[in-house]
């Protein structure tokens, strides 16, 4: 919406997941369903399902109008992504975008192979310009993968507006929730993976809760294909805990309807992460004012202002994420949360803003199609 605002003319590919109305009532954007339904099927319909997606990509590709083909996220199968496909949408002539929203996944999931690295730097030196949202992100693809520095455009990760912000207090939130008013509650929010932290969370709580008896703890996320046992390993930990109590747990995905009941039943937002760049769910709980206690990996000691919007702690200790949370609740910030949540609102609105991605966005489009002309941008 933000690039349409600025007069770029814009085919979406998508799927009925990411439907919606907005896609057909805005002018100058036009919505392409070629996924259709991912819903649960056997598993001769999902082959059926991804061969026709594929053919219908390809021969979109061959005949579509637009020069640039701006990739968000590669498709079910990532080698042929990488290579293949874009090898072939360069020699139709289209210039290539790609977001790298991780520079490199199967380093941070902890299942990087030669393959996955050479794929990818096959990928990273056939696309034409790749957006990233961090520095750090930016030095990895330059250093890593040989990427020139011209290529690369540093853009925030955007506020998930998609959210309902309803006029839910927080008092409303914690009733629907059973939570009493006077517990302090930690929220842990997103996809379950090893590389989230949760054990040291875990950790950290069972030291607070052998001095304090008024902390609630809820886990509120999908668990990710390939994390069976790490979860299983979690709520074994959980179960055996003298804490258990005190934990609100609830393992599926979470719907965006739903979302806001958490993060304003929320007195903080805890991200225990042992290697990420950069994550969605701070932004998130920004956008909610909520602040956030996150481990000193990726952007996070950048993205959050100590002792205004949270604070950082070590990766990978307890004994210290522990100390940071009893920090939190000890300060002015969460003693005046009510008052200091506007604050945080305008801190995400300003630093995480989608005005801001489509300035710099669009800069790229103009520069690759040669085009300075407002809204006759490929």
């Amino acid at each position: 919406m933000a690039l349409n605002s600025k007069g770029v003319h814009l085919e979406v590919i998508g799927s009925d997941e990411i439907d919606s109305p907005e896609m057909h009532t805005t002018p100058e954007v036009e919505f392409i369903n070629l996924q259709g339904s991912k819903k649960e099927a056997s598993l001769l319909t999902k082959i059926s399902r991804v061969l026709l997606f594929y053919f219908r990509l390809i021969r979109y590709a061959f005949t579509a109008k637009p020069k640039i083909f701006h990739v968000l996220w590669n498709n079910k199968f990532q080698l042929f992504d990488r290579t293949l496909l874009m090898l072939y949408y360069r020699i139709l002539g289209k210039k290539v975008v790609l977001t790298a929203h991780n520079v490199n996944a199967g380093k941070r999931d902890s299942n990087d192979s030669v393959l996955n690295r050479l794929t990818l730097r096959i990928q990273y030196r056939l696309v034409d310009h790749i957006f990233v949202h961090t520095e750090r992100m930016k030095e990895e693809l330059l250093r890593e993968f040989g990427v020139s520095n011209s290529a690369v455009t540093v853009i925030p990760f955007g506020i998930n507006n998609s959210v309902p912000d309803t006029n839910l207090s927080t008092a409303d939130a914690k009733k629907q929730l059973g939570i009493g008013q006077s517990e302090k509650t930690i929220l842990f929010f997103g996809a379950l993976r090893q590389y989230k932290g949760l054990e040291y969370l875990l950790d950290a709580f069972q030291r607070i809760m052998a001095k304090h008896n008024n902390y609630r703890l809820i886990i509120a996320g999908e668990p990710k294909k390939g994390a069976e046992k790490y979860l299983n390993q979690i709520q074994l930990k959980i179960c055996n805990s003298n804490y258990r109590n005190h934990v609100m747990q609830r393992i599926e995905y979470i719907p965006d309807s739903e979302t806001e009941l958490y993060f304003k039943a929320a007195d903080i937002a805890v991200l225990p992460y042992t290697l990420v760049f950069q994550s969605g769910v701070l932004s998130l709980a920004y956008s909610f004012g909520l602040p956030v206690i996150a481990t000193d990996v990726g952007s996070f000691a950048e993205d959050i202002l100590e002792g205004r919007t949270g604070f950082v702690c070590k990766p990978c200790d307890a004994d210290d994420l522990a100390g940071a949370i009893e920090v939190y609740f000890d300060s002015d910030l969460y003693k005046n949360l009510h008052n200091r949540r506007q604050e945080i609102r305008e801190y995400a609105r300003s630093r995480y803003s989608w005005e801001s991605v489509g300035h710099l966005t669009q800069n790229v489009y103009i520069a690759l199609s040669g085009s300075r002309e407002k809204g006759k941008l490929p």
